[in-house]
């Protein structure tokens, strides 16, 4: 009976150590404790990887920029390149019209002792090519199309008029220089092949003074157009025929 008690007790006793065991609290910090830093992990992951999201944006957003900025860059370039075209057609223009200035005045100086000087008409069939005619209406016709140029800048106009001043009077004394001048205007227009035309019809008038200045502009004709041979030949040809003169000076400074 002794041994059944002492029996009891023991299973008491064990009973009463499970309840306990089972009643102790649960270790709610460690739970706890691997509860956040889970949380913090998954939070620390989000930032990471929107920190990475922000540090694409702003690799393309620079690489968009810089595109932008070079494009840019070739554009102004491009009109820096245009800009000083402009410029240099703009000097040559205004070089040709000074040219054509000083043309105009010893055309009406001309004219002008023309007017003034009687006509042998028995001897005037004698004179050579360059005089200047005594014919009222070809006079004003030849004059009408250097107006043209000069004073109303109707630079297509004028070559129309000269074009008909050449037909209308094919023995004019002022052929020459109607040739000239139209050599003039087409190279100020950059009609090459017209303007070459016009100044070697010049240069076939040996004793007119538009002659070496036809010369200059073949010359120049041919270095625009990269025939650098072409154009030494003319130059020389200047220096060599008129030397001394305006026109040899400016060759011989182009044949250096």
């Amino acid at each position: 009976m002794f041994s059944n008690l002492k029996h009891i007790f023991s299973l008491t006793l064990l009973a009463s150590a499970a309840n306990l065991a089972f009643a102790a609290p649960a270790p709610v910090a460690d739970i706890g404790g691997s509860s956040s830093s889970s949380r913090s992990y998954s939070s620390n992951e989000t930032d990471i990887q929107r920190l990475e999201r922000l540090l694409d944006n702003r690799t393309r957003v620079q690489l968009q920029m810089q595109q932008q900025l070079d494009s840019m860059a070739l554009e102004i370039s491009d009109l820096r390149g245009q800009i000083e075209k402009n410029n240099y057609d703009m000097q040559q223009m205004l070089q040709r019209q000074r040219e054509l200035f000083i043309e105009l005045d010893k055309v009406r100086q001309e004219a002008k002792t023309a007017v003034v000087a009687p006509v042998d008409t028995a001897t005037e069939s004698a004179k050579p090519q360059g005089t200047f005619s005594s014919n009222a209406d070809e006079q004003t016709a030849y004059q009408n199309a250097v107006d043209l140029i000069l004073k109303k800048r109707d630079y297509t106009g004028a070559i129309a008029a000269f074009v008909q001043f050449q037909k209308d009077f094919p023995d004019s004394s002022f052929t020459p220089n109607s040739h000239y001048w139209l050599g003039q205007l087409y190279f100020a227009k950059k009609q090459d092949k017209e303007a070459v035309k016009s100044f070697a019809a010049v240069i076939a008038y040996k004793e007119s003074n538009k002659r070496a200045d036809a010369l200059v502009k073949l010359g120049d004709i041919a270095e625009r157009n990269n025939n650098a041979a072409q154009a030494a030949k003319y130059y020389q040809q200047v220096v060599t025929e008129y030397p001394g003169s305006a026109s040899a000076n400016i060759a011989q400074e182009k044949l250096k």
